[in-house]
């Protein structure tokens, strides 16, 4: 499981990079009606999920804690293009933290995915932990690729890529 969970974490993250390729700075906080997150907060959001599941699996933070506050659960995006990180220090970001996931997961012993949760509320949604990884790492990460497709398409871009 941890070799096509990974695997499809790749795909996924390469479909993101497609999202925003052609974008500047400017256009990447752009928030259309309708349109719950911009895409700067959409991949600050995915580096910060990235931190921390790594982080419930033993590894220190990568980045500061102003990533929790910023793009952590149940924060909204800033409209202002000032108030965010430039698309390049994104998407080093993004490289950087989901290297050290993959990294971090791809070195679990498989029985460990069968331990639960070690966080108390996650406890109270997952069985295991390989479920947890399976939410975050795969289908939290897959969902907000898909709103990025759609927010790319509310601010007036052709879609790029496939996401199958």
């Amino acid at each position: 499981m941890i070799t096509q969970m990974l695997g499809v974490l790749g795909y996924t993250l390469d479909f993101i990079r497609q999202q925003i390729a052609d974008l500047s700075d400017e256009e990447l906080v752009l928030q259309p009606t309708g349109a719950p997150n911009h895409a700067a907060w959409t991949l600050g959001h995915i580096i910060h999920s990235c931190q921390a599941i790594a982080i419930e699996l033993g590894k220190e933070a990568s980045s500061s804690t102003e990533w929790e506050s910023r793009f952590g659960y149940g924060t909204r995006p800033n409209p202002t293009a000032s108030e965010n990180l430039s698309k390049s220090n994104l998407l080093t970001n993004l490289a950087e933290t989901s290297d050290r996931l993959r990294a971090t997961i791809q070195a679990l012993d498989a029985r460990f995915l069968m331990e639960p949760p070690s966080q108390g509320e996650m406890r109270e949604m997952f069985p295991t932990m390989g479920h947890e990884l399976m939410q975050v790492v795969v289908a939290h990460t897959a969902y907000h690729a898909g709103q990025l497709a759609a927010w790319r398409r509310a601010i007036g871009r052709a879609p790029v890529g496939v996401f199958v």
